[in-house]
């Protein structure tokens, strides 16, 4: 039974192993690499990415990044290829092949199918004189020395090799079409990432109620009001205008020091010149605000006049922390 060092000292063999065959790859990028990246941005079709076994699991994540940063892609299994599938790849379309060995049944029977089609096609490969490496147009150099499998079968550094291949296709794809943070927000508006690119204040302080109390409003009517709002807080304001805040913590404070606060008024208690935010400035910025100060609710004003509040909890829900 192995023990705990052996156990850490297996893992940390298997990332130095992988970390330097990827390393290794950056030796093998030549004007295939850029010529491949080139015929996909110059393309009026898709990607369409195929393999089969692990390669076809990393050929789905490929599509996703690709997708997901500007470049539509299909993924086809190749095995569903050859029974059916093969409908998939339409006239202008690019297919990317991706195969260790490039040796495989089914690569062997699609690859001349593709070029019967006269699809450009981009191989992924650890061997460029196999049968794929031969008959695509391009070639991105996938090989690995070994696997990190102990029995040098398992794909383990061969997969990653692809994986890594495919993530240097999407950037530099990215960087030809000038993709922004706007854009990327465009393909992830229900993420947590997209969200911080894409949410205004706005879009959080509208549900919320909005507290409000004036500067001679009395003590009782200050707690009713931010307990029945629920945040924690009220602005004080005149004239739509903000002027101070009160929080938890300052009626909190106002309790411990005054045994009669019934002749209290707002005014007495509040916090001047308190922290805000314009509504339409982006969630993010808000957080950020909260976080230097270290305060929980901050207000929200439109054109100078009081709009609402935005919690901490209320960005935290949305997932910007």
């Amino acid at each position: 039974m192995k023990t705990k060092a052996s156990i850490i000292n297996s893992a940390i063999e298997t990332i130095k192993l992988e970390g330097q065959s990827i390393l290794n790859l950056s030796t093998l990028i030549d004007n295939d690499f850029a010529e491949a990246v080139e015929l996909i941005y110059n393309s009026k079709g898709r990607v369409i990415i195929t393999g089969i076994g692990k390669s076809a699991i990393i050929a789905t994540k490929i599509v996703a990044t690709l997708n997901s940063t500007g470049t539509p892609a299909v993924f086809m299994h190749a095995a569903d290829a050859i029974h059916g599938d093969l409908g998939l790849i339409l006239e202008d379309d690019v297919v990317i092949c991706i195969s260790k060995s490039g040796n495989t049944p089914e690569i062997k029977v699609l690859v001349p199918l593709i070029k019967n089609a006269e699809n450009k096609m981009i191989a992924i490969t650890g061997n460029k004189d196999s049968f794929l490496g031969q008959q695509a147009d391009f070639v991105l150099n996938a090989f690995v020395q070994k696997e990190a499998c102990p029995n040098n079968l398992a794909p383990t550094t061969s997969t990653t090799a692809q994986l890594v291949l495919g993530d240097a296709l999407a950037v530099s794809l990215l960087e030809l079409r000038g993709f922004s943070s706007k854009d990327f927000a465009k393909y992830h508006p229900g993420g947590a990432l997209g969200k911080k690119l894409y949410l205004r204040v706005h879009d959080i302080s509208s549900v919320n109620m909005k507290p409000e109390v004036a500067l001679d409003t009395n003590i009782k009517q200050v707690i009713v009001e931010i307990s029945e709002k629920m945040l924690g807080v009220t602005a004080v304001t005149e004239n739509n205008k903000i002027v101070g805040i009160i929080t938890d913590g300052d009626l909190r404070r106002m309790l411990s020091k005054v045994d009669d606060f019934s002749q209290l008024t707002a005014k007495d208690i509040m916090s001047a010149n308190p922290k805000r935010i314009e509504e339409d400035a982006m969630a993010i910025d808000a957080m950020e605000v909260l976080e230097t100060y270290g305060i929980s609710q901050l207000l929200v004003e439109k054109e100078g006049l009081y709009a609402g509040v935005v919690h901490v909890h209320d960005l935290i829900r949305e997932g910007i922390l």
